[in-house]
């Protein structure tokens, strides 16, 4: 090999010396706290894309200790210096990105790591945390609980809008979707559920292990982990896997429940269009006090035994919310609204009262559900605290009634099948759908969503 000399190789030294620097510091800054959702600012993270949760958990009901390792893949959509994660109470014990140790700090719900060199942009990375402690329920300000949620033999994770972040850190906003592996070891005897299919269980030394994997993007208030001795019913229904689990508590009132799954699904496909997901079902708990279901991605969680219309909407949650979920919880009648209305065409269609005289008796004040549906409009709801208030779901899915009477069913239900089709496991904000509704039906309805998902008040009769 013939000799150069000794300045080149100083030179190149000293460039590569630079370039490093350069790459390390230059343009890279710390993440936001935040993604400036209007009703939720501190919610999500600024800075990083999340492209897969890998979540290892450990539960033990009678000393309601958890054990997690999250390692989360994440793409930097700038040079980040450092990053934000979500994260309430649990106490952190270690901290890596891309294998290496990093700085973590602690701010509130605000978990913060500072890696050993700056992540350029652009650049896939993974970030690990090792966490342990008694997992929180949250108090929301409508006065309902969520995140981790204990009964007599077992616990459930429930994360709408923001309980996600009691049981593993993330970037916790609906904007920010991704997939799951969830890995969730309890001792013998008890079921952990989560999203997605069942891919593996095993039994050691007096513990199952359970692992849970879900392909297709989710929200991070979709996820969910539910442990307890439930009963579980599987089948195939039309090439869709089914899980149903119940609570023992709940079984003698939830034996009709896997049949109406089966039914109810295959409804909304014919309805709406192909579902979104590789498989469906639900999970039957026994929280009789928590006063609410929750469509936990592909197996809605029902706190008790539900009837069909509960089934119905959060069946439909998986279309509207799931599969097309808002860019900002202010969207949340997209959710609501449609899983409403889907209420009503069931109602419909099984010989029951019409979309219209629902319709009707909302307006009327003579339908149980309609009391408070005029106190803010729907599109607008004004703080976090509101935003599941009866105009989010009641007047919303009048809304959607005026639009079908405008345009009429064909126009309707092809606007709602683009709709599901153009935004499938994406986002999609209240802009869209109503261009999207303008341009398939060649109508100016700019006062329709005006009067009825902006304007406050009573609108007048149509």
């Amino acid at each position: 090999m013939p000799q150069r000399p000794a300045h080149l190789f100083l030179g190149a030294l000293l460039l590569l010396l630079s370039t490093s620097c350069t790459g390390h510091d230059a343009g890279a800054r710390p993440g936001a706290a935040g993604v400036g959702d209007p009703l939720f600012p501190k919610l999500g993270n600024g800075g990083y894309d999340v492209t897969h949760y890998r979540l290892t958990l450990d539960y033990t009901p009678g000393t309601h200790r958890l054990r997690g390792t999250a390692r989360i893949t994440a793409r930097a959509t700038r040079a980040l210096s450092s990053f934000h994660l979500d994260l309430a109470g649990l106490h952190v014990r270690d901290t890596t990105v891309n294998g290496r140790p990093a700085r973590a700090s602690r701010d509130g719900t605000e978990l913060t790591l500072t890696p050993a060199t700056a992540l350029p942009e652009d650049r896939t990375f993974t970030a690990t945390v090792v966490y342990d402690g008694e997992p929180k329920t949250l108090t929301d300000p409508d006065g309902s609980q969520e995140g981790w949620l204990r009964n007599a033999d077992g616990a459930v994770g429930l994360g709408e809008p923001t309980g996600s972040m009691t049981w593993f850190p993330g970037n916790n906003h609906p904007s920010d979707k991704a997939a799951y592996d969830i890995t969730v070891t309890v001792p013998r005897g008890y079921t952990a559920v989560s999203n997605g299919e069942l891919t593996r269980r095993d039994t050691h030394d007096g513990r199952t292990t359970h692992r849970w994997r879900t392909r297709e993007p989710m929200a991070s208030y979709l996820a969910t982990v539910a442990i307890g001795r439930f009963e579980i019913h599987t089948t195939t229904a039309g090439g869709l896997p089914q899980y149903v689990a119940v609570d023992p508590a709940e079984a003698g009132a939830s034996r009709k429940v896997p049949g109406r799954i089966t039914r109810i699904t295959a409804w909304e496909r014919r309805t709406f269009g192909p579902y979104p997901f590789s498989s469906t079902g639900a999970i039957v708990g026994h929280l009789p006090h928590l006063g609410y279901a929750l469509e936990t991605q592909t197996k809605p969680y029902f706190a008790a035994a539900p009837d069909q219309r509960l089934i119905v909407h959060e069946l439909a949650h998986q279309w509207f919310g799931n599969s097309v979920t808002p860019r900002s919880w202010k969207d949340m009648w997209l959710n609501e609204g449609f899983a409403t209305y889907a209420e009503w065409l069931w109602t419909e269609q099984h010989h029951g009262r019409t979309a219209q005289q629902t319709f009707d008796d909302f307006y009327d004040g003579t339908d149980d559900e309609s009391d408070g549906i005029w106190s803010f409009p729907p599109a607008a709801p004004p703080s976090s605290g509101r935003v599941s208030d009866p105009p989010v779901y009641g007047r919303a899915a009048m809304a959607l009634h005026q639009l079908r009477t405008t345009v009429g069913d064909r126009t309707f239900f092809r606007i709602l099948r683009t709709w599901l089709k153009d935004h499938r496991h994406g986002n999609a904000d209240t802009k869209q759908f109503t261009t999207l509704a303008e341009r398939l039906s060649g109508k100016d309805l700019g006062k329709l969503f005006t009067t009825w998902l902006y304007a406050k008040g009573k609108p007048p009769r149509p």
